[in-house]
Order: structure tokens, then C-alpha cells, then sequence
């Protein structure tokens, strides 16, 4: 009896290739399949379909009920198995590589229309890493749609050449060559596209294959395709399509050509489904949802982060976001180094009047990183394990005559170099380096056993032979090429390299370039992505402020990708939700046109935590906050209903403050201008909006945090206690006025005020206590931090704090309305003035296809 229900349930699954699920039962009844067993076939295929959605990565939102036609590979499938065959030829494992892999395509695909649909159009965006392998994310979804019956795949691949032709040569591997015989290509590994005279040879029923084309990002371009699209269009009607999009925040969003361009594509394919693909989606989120436009109105998918992945947070560290502990939140690898703000000019013309007969200075930095790239390499030979390529980026400029002018001077260092390898002075600088280096960051906590300098120079003359010099832009003939066998290469360039494109077996950077917007400054990030066989190797060359800049996008990063993940399992749509992004004083969110659709969305604080980690070291600044605290305390200590003195444990409570004690505060202590989110204007508008609209936030808690034992810091009389450490970031060139602490708050500070509360809180469930004993009460949190602080032994990423004074830390935690929230609106703009940037050219999407 099973036997038989096997072979109906394999007859219901040969007719979703012509059906939707829905029309499938239909036909099993016209076929007389009997009620019982239809309702189990339509049972089991709900199962399979339950299995999808509830994967447990990746998380989506998703809009309404979407009927979930796609349940995974079956045994018939060619295109999917040829990918999978191809991955395990390279060496990726079967657990957890390539069925997260399986998981996370299917339920992209998942998501998609039944290819059979009459007519749709689906806008969809996944989320993933820079460098993380969103291609072979998307190949593969692509190869399981073509599996079941899309046709036509359009890859909108980037807006350079170098990266649609590395994104043809991947797709042409991995989908084309396997089953040549189902696959027609409209574009090769030199061409774009160009119209082919008929287009019936295509699309007409007789031509059962599926067809190719992978274009940039060009007006050009994209207008012919549209125009021979359209002259195609009695062959659409039948044709389901799917466009990637990848890079889908470059380009895509604003513009005055390619947006529309892709807008007209879509509208002459009746069976389209447009999916992008990007790391930094911040853009595409700031799309009007209501406009005939590309935001994701159907669903976000938010990949997970691969195993073995250098991302953002992994190298630079990051803030904690609400609910966290700091000692969960890690500091990144020390593999950053800083380059000194002098050291600039002599890597960057300052103006575009000195970029004619710019000549780079080899600075003590800039050599040092190209001789730690020749190490590293040589021991990565010793290794002879991992990428075969070892790549160096030097990324100053977008300039493409700046980029030509570091050749004669990075060959002359490489001739030098090699002639003086048997120079004991030169040997024991490099040994010196190698042995610095590896100590600050050791092999073992890699699983990788150090190489010994002895062992590595008897392959540095190799290295230094196959080493070449190139200048990769635009306007050079020389072009990064990893199809000819193993590549050593020290690339300088801009733009080209800057987006998309993978530089294989990255090893050192060296970036100076300053850039406006989080999505800019995260695709520069050519560093992030796998480091299989090396990964204790990598480093960083950048200045202190662009360092800081990435800790910020980290967290920006973690937080967009925890909503996103949050929203999900609130039965919210891509339509009814709206991640936040947090703004920096100094960096746009994306460029100014890609945020016309934008509001502010972070001006309610309801059931959120503010706190200070940003501060100035001066005598001056921190008396005057000293004082203000000390204004507060004595108000407290006046308008309390009740003083808990809990000095035995280094804490006061002073409960039940009126609210305008608290305004008073936020109005004479001063953040530090870094603070964007500190804005004591906006929170002083919330707290009396809330006051006055719901009643909420008249009544304030105020504690002291300190601790039980040490040198104390007096708020007022017999009110007293010892002072909190809190140590800085360590930075090599560090601004003497300046001290990032990146948490002031600790695990279960923010339940100081809370009665029984006596384990470690979650996030929601400090916020269900808070609600249910204080409904309507802010907490205000006051820290004495010891001017002196010293990081324990070991945490080499950690500096003294060295302020000129005692510094007073400040924490606030807002209540989760019960009823309804209060907004106050203040629109954030970044001031650039102080920032010299160098914005993306985007004259390539306009131009004439090269």
C-alpha cells in the first residue's frame, strides 16, 4: 500500500512541473484519485513545505501566506547535482558546507512563483556577507529554478568588466558546461550583450533550453536589451524569468538610467521574479515601500554568517547592542595596524590639484605591510596548504593616474629587496617583523602551527621572483587573473577592486581611502571572506579613524541583521516593518539620493538602553560633568521617596525622582559629539512627550554604580562609593583627548532597580520584568569610572583609560510602552565637512560599453 501511495505522491510531483500545488490536487481529483488519499498527498507535501519554511537558517520575512511550491531537489534534477559534484571536487565538505548551502538556495527558490503562474512579478532581496559566497548562493538557486522549469536568468553582475566577466566565467563553470546541451548563452567571457537577430531561437517552444545572459550595470547595455526584449515579447508570455542582481545596492537604487532600465525589463517579461544580492543593503531598505519601485516588498532573507568567515565584527569588533554583555561581545583579531594621519600625503595627492605628478613616498608603513606580504606568502609556501594565491591590495585613491604612479617605486622596493636578501641588516629587519607579528597574533589559535623565519626565507627569493606589480583600473590593459596558475600579486587600484570582485588569497591591505556612506565603506572591505590554510596570517593596514568607522558598520551590521531576524518571528512583512539604522557623526547611511524615501526611525526610545561609551579625556570637560552629576545626585537625595544605601555592595537607589530632575541632567552633562545616539535634546523631547501624552516617565529611578571596595568617588554627602573601571581601545596613534570604553554597562545593571531578580536576563526578558514591576518608570544609571583604569593582564587590545579626571559614565533605560509610543522626529545628518571624500564614479554607467 505504501508502495502505491509512493508512486501517486511521485505522479502529484511530475505534475507540479506543469502546475501550481493548488491546480495539482485539482487534476489528482479529475483523475480519480480518491478523496482520502489526495488529502494525504496534500498532507505530506505540506509537511515538506513546513520543513522549508521553519529551517532554521536562513531567517526571512515574508510577505502574507506565499504558497510554497518548492520543496527541494528531487532525484531527476541535472543542474543542481552538476553544482554540488563540482563543490566536492574543490574539497567542500559535505557537513555543514554543502547542506547549508542546499538549505539556504531552497529557500530562496522556495519563495519564488511557480514557473506556471500565469503572470507575476516578485521583488525579493537576500542578505548576505562581503566575500561570503553569495555567488555560489545565487548559482545555486538559479540551477534549482532552471531545474523546475525558469528559462531565462538574467545576472545584472556589477557595473566593471572585471567583475561581469569573473561572475560569466563562475556561471558558464558551474551551470553551462556541466549539461551544455540545456543551456544557450546571449553574452561570453569578452562580450556583453549583444541583440541576437532572432529571438524566436531562443524563446520559441521548439528551443527547449534555458538561456544566459550576464550584463552590467551600463545604459547602454541594459537599452538594448530592453529594446530586444521587447521586440521578443510575443515569446515572453510563456517565458518565466529570473533577474539577479547582483551588488543590488550599487547602481540599482536612484538612478536615472539603470533603475528605470531594470523597471522596463521586468514589465517585458509577464513572469518575472527580480531577487538582489548584497552585503550592504542599506539602500534597498530605504526604498518607498508604496513606489512602482525595486524594494523587496515580497521577502528579505538574511543568510547566516559561514563557518570560518572574517567579517566585519570578527576583525574590527564591535559596540554591544541592548540586552548584551560586553564580555560576550568580542574586541576582533589584533591583525589591525595604524597608519599615522602624517604618513597620508605621502600615499594620496591631499587635492585634486596635486594628483598631476602625484609620486607616492614608500613610508616606514607602507613598507612594512609589503614586507610582512612577501612573509606571509613565503610561509604560506612553507604551509603549501590552502588558496594557491596570495594577493596584496594597496587601496588609496580612486585616481587611476595615483594608482600608476605606485609601479616604478613598489617594483624598485621588490628589485631592492631581492638583491639585498643576503643582507644581514635586511634579514634581521624582516626577521624582527615576522617575529613581532606573529607573537601579536599566534598560528595556534588558528589551528595553524607557526612557520619559523628560518623556514620562510628560503622561499622569500621565489616570492620576490613571482611577484608582479599591478595596476588594476579602469584605464590599465592589466587585469588581476587567477586562471593560469598560482598568482603572487601586490594590486593597487580603486573602483575595480572595490566591489564584487574576489581578490584571491588576500593577505595584506593597506587603505587609506576615505569614503561618505556605510555601503561604500563595507565593499571596500575586499579583506572579508574565507581564509582557509592562512587565517592567522591576515593584516590590516588603516588609519586609526577608519578603523573605528568599522567597528561602528559591525555593529550597525549585527544590529540591521538582528531585526531582520526579529521581525521574522513576529509575523511581520517587508511591507509592515522597518530596520533601524544607527547614524554615525561622520558617515552617511548611503548616498543622499539612494535616502530621499528616508524618515528617522530611531526617535522613540521605548523599551530601549542608551549609554555613553565616548569620551573626552580633558580636565575641563569631564569637571563639568562631575558636576553635574554631582547636581542630580543632590536633587535625588532631596526629591526621592525613598534612599536604598547599598554601599556594602558599591550601589545607591534613589527612587521614585520627579522626571524634570532628570531633563534638568541630560540639559548641563555633556556627550561627546561621537554620540549620535546620546542626543539629550531628542531623549529630553521624548521623556516629556511621553509624560505629557500617556502619563508614562514622570517618575524616575536613579542608581549609582560602583563598586564595594576601592578608592571612592563622593556624589554628595554620606554619599559615596568606590570607582568602576573602564578601560579604551587600544589604538597605535591615539588622540590624547579621546577614549572609546565600547560598554559602559554591565550584564544585569539594567535590573538594578528591579525587586527578585536574581539570574542573568535576556534581552525580552529584562524588558517582560521591567514591565511588569516598573510599567512607567525610566532608570537613570550614574558610574564613577577611575581616570587611572588598566586593562587585566592579556587583553592586548585594551589601553589605560589616562583621563585628566574621574569620568562619569551614563546609562538610560526606557520602559516598553504598554499603550502606544511617543515619537519626537529629528533628522540626523552627517557633517562632512572635516572628511575628504571620494564618492564612486558612476560616469560607467552612463558611458559607451567598453
Amino acid at each position: 500500500m505504501t508502495d502505491d501511495f509512493d508512486a501517486m505522491y511521485e505522479t502529484f510531483q511530475a505534475l507540479l512541473e506543469t502546475f501550481p500545488p493548488s491546480e495539482a490536487v485539482k487534476r489528482l481529483e479529475l483523475l480519480g484519485v480518491e478523496p482520502d488519499v489526495v488529502e494525504r498527498i496534500r498532507d505530506r507535501h505540506e509537511q515538506q513545505t513546513i520543513r522549508i519554511k521553519e529551517l532554521e537558517e536562513p531567517h526571512a520575512v515574508v510577505l502574507g501566506n506565499r504558497d510554497t511550491w518548492y520543496t527541494g531537489p528531487q532525484a531527476k534534477d541535472k543542474c543542481w547535482p552538476a553544482i554540488v559534484k563540482l563543490l566536492r571536487k574543490d574539497g567542500w565538505p559535505e557537513e555543514p558546507a554543502i547542506r547549508d548551502l542546499d538549505d539556504s538556495s531552497t529557500r530562496v527558490v522556495s519563495l519564488l512563483n511557480h514557473p506556471k503562474e500565469k503572470s507575476f512579478s516578485t521583488r525579493g532581496l537576500v542578505v548576505g556577507y562581503v566575500q561570503s559566497g553569495k555567488t555560489t548562493n545565487f548559482t545555486s538557486a538559479m540551477a534549482k529554478a532552471a531545474d523546475r522549469g525558469y528559462k531565462l536568468f538574467i545576472v545584472l553582475a556589477g557595473i566593471h568588466n572585471g567583475l561581469r566577466r569573473q561572475t560569466q566565467a563562475r556561471l558558464v563553470q558551474q551551470l553551462v558546461e556541466p549539461n551544455p546541451s540545456m543551456w544557450s548563452q546571449l553574452t561570453g567571457l569578452d562580450k556583453d550583450f549583444t541583440p541576437q537577430e532572432n529571438p524566436a531561437g531562443y524563446f520559441g517552444k521548439s528551443n527547449k533550453t534555458h538561456v544566459l545572459c550576464v550584463v552590467k550595470k551600463n545604459a547602454t547595455v541594459l537599452r538594448k536589451l530592453a529594446r530586444w526584449l521587447d521586440k521578443a515579447s510575443d515569446y515572453l508570455k510563456d517565458c518565466p524569468a529570473l533577474i539577479i542582481d547582483d551588488e543590488a545596492d550599487q547602481a540599482t537604487v536612484a538612478t536615472k538610467s539603470i533603475n528605470p532600465l531594470i523597471l522596463s525589463i521586468m514589465k517585458s517579461l509577464p513572469r518575472s521574479a527580480y531577487v538582489g544580492y548584497t552585503a550592504s543593503p542599506f539602500a534597498n531598505l530605504l526604498i518607498d515601500p508604496s513606489a512602482e519601485d525595486l524594494y523587496p516588498s515580497d521577502f528579505i532573507v538574511n543568510l547566516p554568517k559561514p563557518k570560518g568567515h572574517f567579517g566585519t565584527e570578527v576583525l574590527f569588533g564591535r559596540y554591544a547592542l541592548d540586552g548584551e554583555n560586553e564580555a560576550d561581545v568580542d574586541d576582533g583579531h589584533d591583525m589591525i595596524r595604524s597608519i599615522p594621519i602624517d604618513d597620508i600625503p605621502c600615499v594620496r595627492p591631499e587635492t585634486k590639484a596635486d594628483v598631476d605628478g602625484f609620486e607616492p613616498v614608500i613610508t616606514d608603513t607602507l613598507r612594512r605591510a609589503v614586507e610582512y606580504f612577501w612573509l606571509a606568502t613565503a610561509a604560506r609556501r612553507v604551509r603549501g596548504t590552502g588558496n594557491p594565491h596570495s594577493t596584496m591590495l594597496i587601496h588609496t585613491s580612486v585616481n587611476t593616474s595615483v594608482h600608476n604612479s605606485f609601479k616604478r617605486p613598489l617594483e624598485h622596493l621588490r628589485e631592492r629587496t631581492a638583491k639585498t636578501l643576503t643582507d644581514e641588516l635586511v634579514v634581521d629587519r624582516l626577521r624582527t617583523l615576522w617575529e613581532e607579528e606573529t607573537g601579536r597574533v599566534a598560528a595556534e589559535d588558528f589551528g595553524e602551527r607557526k612557520v619559523p623565519f628560518d623556514s620562510l626565507l628560503t622561499q622569500l627569493p621565489g616570492v620576490l621572483g613571482n611577484c608582479r606589480i599591478i595596476m588594476d583600473n579602469s584605464s590599465s590593459e592589466d587585469r588581476l587573473d587567477y586562471e593560469n596558475g598560482p598568482v603572487v600579486a601586490i594590486a593597487v587600484g580603486g573602483n575595480t577592486l572595490s566591489r564584487g570582485l574576489t581578490l584571491e588569497g588576500l593577505s595584506v591591505s593597506y587603505f587609506v581611502r576615505a569614503v561618505s556612506a556605510y555601503d561604500t565603506l563595507l565593499q571596500m572591505g575586499r579583506w572579508f571572506g574565507f581564509r582557509n590554510g592562512y587565517a592567522d596570517l591576515p593584516r590590516i593596514w588603516m588609519t586609526d579613524e577608519l578603523a573605528e568607522w568599522f567597528r561602528h558598520l559591525a555593529t550597525v551590521e549585527t544590529e540591521m541583521r538582528r531585526d531582520i531576524d526579529i521581525y521574522m518571528t513576529e509575523d511581520e512583512t517587508p511591507l509592515t516593518f522597518a530596520v533601524r539604522l544607527r547614524t554615525h557623526p561622520a558617515l552617511r547611511v548611503t548616498a543622499a539620493a539612494k535616502m530621499r524615501s528616508a524618515v528617522t526611525a530611531a526617535s522613540s526610545y521605548g523599551g530601549r538602553g542608551v549609554q555613553t561609551h565616548y569620551f573626552h579625556t580633558n580636565a575641563e570637560w569631564l569637571r563639568g560633568n562631575i558636576a553635574a552629576a554631582r547636581d542630580l545626585v543632590s536633587a535625588a537625595v532631596t526629591h526621592a521617596v525613598r534612599v536604598e544605601d547599598r554601599s556594602a555592595e558599591g550601589r545607591f537607589i534613589f527612587r521614585d525622582v520627579p522626571y524634570d530632575v532628570v531633563t534638568e541632567f541630560l540639559g548641563s552633562y555633556k556627550f561627546h559629539e561621537k554620540s549620535t545616539e546620546n542626543d539629550p535634546e531628542l531623549i529630553s523631547a521624548y521623556i516629556r512627550k511621553r509624560v505629557s501624552s500617556a502619563g508614562s516617565l514622570r517618575r524616575w529611578n536613579i542608581a549609582i554604580m560602583g563598586t564595594p571596595q576601592g578608592e571612592r568617588f563622593t556624589f554628595a554627602p554620606n554619599v559615596a562609593v568606590g570607582r568602576v573601571t573602564r578601560t579604551r581601545l587600544a589604538l597605535t596613534n591615539p588622540d590624547p583627548d579621546y577614549a572609546d570604553i565600547k560598554s559602559l554597562l554591565g550584564p544585569r545593571d539594567a535590573a538594578v532597580d528591579l525587586v527578585g531578580v536574581k539570574t542573568k536576563l535576556t534581552e525580552q526578558a529584562l524588558k517582560e520584568a521591567r514591565n511588569a514591576q516598573l510599567p512607567d518608570t525610566g532608570l537613570l544609571l550614574l558610574y564613577p569610572i577611575d581616570k587611572t583604569s588598566a586593562p587585566e593582564p592579556g587583553k592586548k587590545l585594551r589601553a589605560p583609560l589616562h583621563a585628566e579626571e574621574h569620568v562619569i559614565g551614563v546609562g538610560l533605560v526606557f520602559p516598553d510602552p504598554l499603550h502606544g509610543d511617543s515619537t519626537v522626529e529629528k533628522y540626523i545628518s552627517a557633517d562632512l565637512s572635516g572628511v575628504r571624500i571620494e564618492d564612486e564614479d558612476f560616469s560607467l554607467l552612463e558611458g559607451e560599453d567598453a
